[in-house]
């Protein structure tokens, strides 16, 4: 049914934000998932004798698919040509398998040698096969996880193109670290006495909810596309998605300063974040439940912080200025983590009001500097570099850990011997500096581009 007027259900409000709700659920409890397992780090190595460059691998083979078989830019050529539907239920159930595939890895029915138990031990010895099965899961999670993200990013401007589309995406950040914050507040508190495996079925349970509410936005889908074909397309005839279009993103300046701050600036910032509550208990000397707390107040910063950026990018614009004033603060973060003993609290309250300025200017930033039938394509590369940095850093963090910690065992930690962290630090900080000359070269380009990132997204939102 038409709604008055030759308008589509996105022209009314209640519709727009109660999509946004929907599909911020799954990518909540992608987000929950994906965090999980950081305030386990030290369950792991109890229970499963990981080191940290074991723990590094798990973290970080989540990237792999995207990174090095650039399944996140197929994801967005797919995307582009086959739309949000297939797309989004495909992907959707790699990451749901994905996620069972890693709690299995870690559960007492496989340790004890159930299905695929014998088959991970005649291979790379070297390595567990609990660390095999739950790196397998990971990767899988990752495979569905980065493009039903690319598939949420599509979703928000198709509902909220010429409405408040900066807020949409700050508000969907935010919902979604709420997921990671609640991880980091809940993972310690589930390690049950017996079963301290818990906290990741739990995990499991939350995507499998986003799943079943993911499947609710897709009726949805249908209809918006129904009501938008009686209406008249939104896309000519000649600007379907062509391979063609591949160039034109690849020679596109403004793209690619956006594209490698991006890569950077979330190197800088999860990888970190994985080894934030470690951190802590071996720098601060708190405990395991404090240590994740701590963490915690990141992702809820950013539920604070997130949309109100959001809002000034759609009312006042700036959104370069913005990008550059996040990395700032994010190296001096990491600094002085490395070198001061500055409370933690501050310091994770400050790296959260930087993690919401510059997403919150970014993802939304995209829409203008690319046009919507290759905007899949373009979201996807740019979460193909990001995930460059979220395979490689977790990895070189963790060695970077075993080789300046020399001797120290995970048994010598049980017993009270701490981490130097000096050096992991400092590479987060390094990261945050590149980011920080991106978002210069950006603001610089804007200047001749035309694209007009310094201006306001919406100034005047049609209120429906």
């Amino acid at each position: 049914m038409i709604i008055q007027g030759g308008k589509t259900i996105r022209d009314l409000a209640r519709y727009r934000w109660s999509m946004l709700v929907i599909v911020s659920l799954l990518m909540s409890a992608n987000y929950y998932f994906y965090d999980a397992l950081s305030p386990l780090k030290s369950i792991l190595q109890e229970h499963l004798h990981f080191s940290s460059r074991d723990f590094g691998i798990v973290a970080g083979v989540y990237s792999f698919p995207n990174t090095f078989l650039l399944m996140a830019i197929l994801g967005g050529i797919i995307l582009d040509k086959l739309g949000i539907r297939p797309t989004g239920f495909l992907f959707a159930v790699f990451m749901v398998i994905g996620a069972l595939l890693t709690a299995y890895g870690a559960s007492d029915i496989y340790r004890a040698g159930g299905a695929g138990y014998h088959m991970m031990s005649s291979f790379w010895p070297s390595y567990s096969p609990e660390l095999k099965m739950m790196s397998l899961g990971m990767l899988l999670f990752g495979l569905g996880a980065e493009t039903s993200i690319v598939v949420t990013t599509k979703i928000l401007v198709k509902w909220f193109r010429g409405y408040e589309i900066a807020l949409a995406f700050a508000l969907n950040l935010g919902i979604a670290r709420l997921g990671t914050a609640l991880a980091f507040n809940l993972s310690p508190r589930l390690i049950l006495p017996h079963q301290w495996n818990f906290a990741i079925w739990f995990a499991v349970m939350l995507l499998l909810i986003g799943f079943l509410t993911f499947m609710i936005y897709l009726m949805f889908d249908i209809k918006i596309d129904r009501q938008v074909k009686s209406t008249g397309s939104l896309l000519n005839p000649d600007e379907e998605f062509h391979i063609a279009d591949l160039k034109k993103l690849f020679t596109n300046r403004s793209f690619l300063f956006i594209a490698f701050m991006c890569v950077t600036f979330y190197a800088a910032v999860f990888p970190f974040l994985k080894y934030a509550p470690d951190f802590f208990y071996h720098k601060f000397g708190i405990s395991r439940i404090a240590a994740g707390d701590v963490a915690s107040l990141l992702p809820y910063g950013t539920v604070i912080f997130t949309p109100i950026f959001g809002w000034f990018v759609d009312k006042k614009g700036k959104t370069a200025s913005l990008m550059i004033w996040g990395s700032l603060l994010l190296i001096f973060v990491h600094l002085a983590f490395s070198f001061t003993s500055i409370n933690p609290y501050v310091l994770m309250i400050v790296l959260g009001i930087a993690f919401s300025l510059v997403p919150a200017a970014m993802w939304p930033a995209v829409s203008r500097l690319v046009p919507d039938h290759f905007l899949g394509t373009a979201y996807g590369t740019m979460f193909s570099l990001q995930n460059l940095g979220l395979f490689a850093i977790p990895i070189l963090a963790g060695r970077l850990l075993d080789v300046t910690n020399p001797g120290i065992t995970p048994d010598m930690i049980e017993h009270g011997a701490k981490l130097n962290y000096t050096p992991t630090m400092l590479l987060f900080a390094g990261l945050s500096v590149l980011g920080f000359l991106f978002a210069l070269l950006l603001k610089w380009d804007d200047k001749t581009s035309g694209y007009g990132l310094q201006l306001p997204s919406n100034p005047g939102a049609e209120k429906t």
